[in-house]
């Protein structure tokens, strides 16, 4: 990829179907849209493949968790991709070992090929969002993949509250950071048109922002979709979607801005990691 190249990327934002294969046949329609549209890059929300299950506190929800890369939808999505020719962020329930999960996204480039994925790595606990137990905290740390539309990131979901990932994101490379989310309406809503535009500017980056939308069966959480694109100057790529139907968005990201943003506000030339040794005390 070069700089001043148009990147055209997508965010699928899905509600429950009602069980598990139903939600990937239609994943899997709108990847096809969204290349069919030109996109060359396409992410999923978080957990994708289910309801947010996190609603309720049920070992019966541990058996959604599948192997990455070798479980069946990783499989899949690598055949989807290839046959597309896009990159896609695949966020699964993963399982390492039995008893052993995480909050995953896979990463497969445009030919079909597995990169490697990333695990959230700030999980919440709080009413409606019992992820303590279902995940552990990531240990893979920040990695960014190189892909066929270049250097992208991944940050899930309630990690958007923290700037220190999106800056090691930044620090690392990644061009494009996708945020797949599933988020509610009441505590959060304020913020979703707040933070993912402040770490695009403060990082440098476009980031991609994605949620489910609907009222699930597990509680009466709704979720608020609204996903969209940000760009380094803190400015939506397009409209978002829409706050209460299914989408697929596409938009235009011109990869010129990251220099030209670069260039003006000098924020990586300014850093002072010498003085911020306090920032990393527990």
């Amino acid at each position: 990829m070069t700089e001043g190249e148009i990147v055209r990327a997508g965010l699928v934002q899905q509600r429950w179907t009602g069980d598990r294969d139903s939600m990937v046949d239609n994943a899997v329609a709108a990847i096809g849209a969204a290349a069919s549209a030109g996109a060359r890059v396409v992410c999923l929300q978080e957990l994708f493949s289910g309801p947010y299950f996190c609603q309720v506190q049920d070992i019966d929800h541990y058996s959604a968790t599948e192997r990455v890369p070798d479980g069946p939808t990783t499989r899949l999505m690598r055949e989807v991709a290839e046959r597309h020719g896009v990159v896609l962020v695949v966020p699964l329930y993963e399982e390492e070992q039995p008893g052993v999960y995480y909050n995953t996204a896979a990463v497969i480039d445009a030919d079909g090929s597995y990169l490697g994925k990333y695990r959230k790595n700030h999980i919440p606990h709080l009413s409606g969002f019992w992820e303590k137990f279902y995940f552990r905290p990531g240990n893979l740390g920040y990695p960014v993949f190189d892909t066929a539309v270049g250097r992208i990131g991944v940050y899930i979901c309630y990690e958007r509250h923290f700037p220190e990932g999106w800056r090691a994101l930044g620090l690392a490379g990644a061009r494009i950071v996708f945020n797949p989310s599933a988020t509610s309406r009441s505590l959060s809503e304020h913020l979703w048109r707040l933070e993912q535009p402040a770490a695009a500017v403060a990082n440098q980056f476009f980031v991609g922002a994605i949620n489910r939308v609907g009222v699930e069966p597990l509680g009466d959480n709704e979720f608020y979709g609204q996903s969209y694109f940000v760009d380094p100057r803190g400015q939506l790529v397009g409209p978002a979607a829409s706050d209460t139907e299914e989408e697929v968005a596409v938009r235009d990201l011109d990869m010129g801005l990251l220099t030209e943003v670069r260039d003006v506000w000098a924020f990586y030339r300014d850093r002072r990691p010498d003085s911020y040794e306090p920032l990393a005390r527990p």
